[in-house]
């Protein structure tokens, strides 16, 4: 089986940048607020840095891929890589997030000693979505095959 690569398609990373446009709107305003009833620069320091670490996550959430080979799992984000060996998979598991008005649901994989790692490059915020729970079979496919070949 060739190497494949899970990311996100061309549509859904723009929805991410809108999320993150989105984001970034909420904290200016915030921003805006407290400069306007003359709160203390650390109170605004501190909305820069909660921004900058959300806009982070959205950045390598957006970004983040995986590929997948016979033998391992490789996960590429926009600040780390990752390989683990399909020997350390223990479950490939789909997980559902829920906030106040979202949920979203994305892939994660259980490796032994019950550690589960996000897998970049899957998730989605809509209930049935065939491109999503088509990655969910491939990469359960690709770990199948690589338990019948050991």
């Amino acid at each position: 089986m060739s190497d494949t690569w899970i990311a996100l398609d061309a549509a859904a990373r723009r929805k991410n940048w809108w999320w993150t446009g989105y984001l970034t709107a909420i904290f200016g305003g915030l921003a805006m607020a407290l400069t306007a009833v003359g709160e203390q620069s650390s109170w605004i320091i501190s909305v820069a840095i909660c921004w900058l670490l959300s806009v982070t996550y959205m950045i390598n959430r957006g970004y983040g891929r995986t590929l997948l080979t016979s033998d391992r799992i490789i996960f590429r984000t926009f600040f780390s890589r990752r390989s683990i060996p399909w020997t350390e998979v223990t479950h490939i598991e789909k997980r559902r997030h829920q906030g106040r008005s979202a949920e979203w649901w994305d892939l994660r994989i259980v490796r032994q000693h019950g550690r589960s790692l996000a897998i970049p490059g899957a998730f989605t915020s809509r209930r049935y979505d065939s491109v999503f729970e088509g990655k969910l079979a491939l990469i359960r496919e690709y770990w199948a095959r690589s338990a019948r070949t050991e």
